[in-house]
């Protein structure tokens, strides 16, 4: 599938989305976040996939919403705002939740800013690699709004309740020094090796069995929200499922027959 607004790499089982807008600082459209919900969904699909990596094309990650979709939304008839954004609002939480429920491991690699719904979208992957142009904000105070890219939910696992209260409270920008410090960024490298690192720790993290890194990280995404005897449950479904995998029984054959081939010498 051809895109214009988003660019879909695949090389060695790691899908590499770049954001590509970058004379808007990759903000994100109406038309590049139904772009961006394609890519997810085909990335999300296809077993021979194993890692994503997000990042943006030029000196952004991503500047956050189109500021022209503002603009509509305060154009539109007094009876249709608040369904019109209710609408738009729809389509921003199921780019994110594809994002964050992705069946697979996924790295942010936010090469500069990232501001308002871009910092949400970095936070919705598994890990952030940042380099030194990076930096992050949840401006939405300073539009008389509320963080709506998951930042409510991703931010405070992130760097804990009051820190991010101040952070969405403030609007302040978070260079990318700090963003390690307090944890938001996870590795931080330089610019010219970003993307390179981004994609050899997704190999990394996705050497193991797909099937197992699936339940797993379905499992980790609700362990705040989840008692330990719902998490031990849902743990021993998923383990019995493992079971059955072709992954497992590979591993254990190949365990077994290293063992005898040890025995015999």
């Amino acid at each position: 599938m051809q895109f214009q607004l988003i660019e879909l790499k695949i090389q060695a089982g790691i899908a590499t989305i770049h954001l590509n807008r970058p004379d808007k600082r990759n903000a994100m459209s109406d038309e590049m976040r139904t772009e961006f919900i394609e890519a997810l969904e085909m990335v999300a699909a296809d077993k021979a996939i194993r890692a994503l990596v997000l990042t943006g094309n030029g000196k952004g990650f991503c500047a956050g919403g189109d500021i022209s979709g503002m603009e509509k939304r305060m154009q539109a008839p007094t009876g249709e705002i608040a369904f019109n954004g209710w609408h738009r609002q729809q389509r921003v939480h199921h780019a994110v939740s594809l994002l964050h429920t992705m069946p697979k491991p996924t790295i942010a690699a936010v090469n500069g800013a990232a501001s308002g719904l871009g910092a949400d979208t970095a936070l919705a992957c598994d890990f952030i690699i940042a380099s030194e142009y990076a930096n992050f904000t949840w401006s939405y105070i300073n539009r008389g709004i509320i963080p709506d890219g998951g930042g409510m939910y991703f931010l405070p696992r992130r760097v804990g309740l009051p820190i991010a209260k101040a952070l969405i409270f403030s609007g302040r920008k978070v260079d990318v020094e700090e963003a390690v410090r307090i944890g938001i960024v996870d590795r931080l490298v330089s610019s010219e090796t970003l993307l390179s690192e981004a994609q050899t720790w997704a190999a990394e993290m996705s050497k193991g069995s797909a099937t197992a890194l699936a339940l797993a990280k379905t499992i980790l995404n609700q362990t705040f929200e989840t008692n330990a005897t719902q998490v031990f449950a849902q743990g021993s479904q998923a383990q019995g499922i493992c079971y059955t995998s072709v992954e497992h029984r590979e591993a254990v054959m190949a365990f077994l027959e290293k063992s005898a081939a040890a025995k015999k010498n």
